[in-house]
């Protein structure tokens, strides 16, 4: 994935992954209720997106459909993780994660069957 999507404009995407195409009032209604923004700052970050595209604006009605999918954007943010943080090594992030949790029984072997799955 080649488009660079900052937290703000990631939270814009974020509603159009969960709702589906939506116009851009309808976006504004939902962000001023999780996040309080404005009506201006909505559409200037869903602006950025059609530039960046991320998302393809129709007519009528300035409706949205998000050209990213979620999984893309969760891949190159955990890849850009890994190579930031953890030097390039998944094994060390995967370390770090669960080093930190208390996992369950059940998503140990989710993992273990997650693992099995690459070799």
């Amino acid at each position: 994935m080649d488009v660079k999507l900052y937290d703000s404009e990631l939270k814009v995407m974020d509603v159009l992954w969960r709702e589906g195409d939506a116009t851009a009032k309808h976006i504004s209604t939902v962000l001023a209720d999780e996040v309080g923004w404005n009506v201006n700052t909505t559409y200037t970050l869903i602006k950025r997106c059609i530039k960046k595209g991320a998302i393809e604006r129709s007519e009528p009605g300035f409706k949205c459909h998000a050209l990213i999918a979620k999984e893309e954007v969760q891949e190159a943010r955990t890849d850009e993780l890994i190579n930031k943080i953890y030097d390039g090594s998944a094994d060390k992030l995967f370390a770090a994660l669960l080093g930190k949790k208390k996992l369950s029984r059940e998503q140990i072997e989710k993992l273990k069957q997650i693992v099995e799955d690459l070799e």
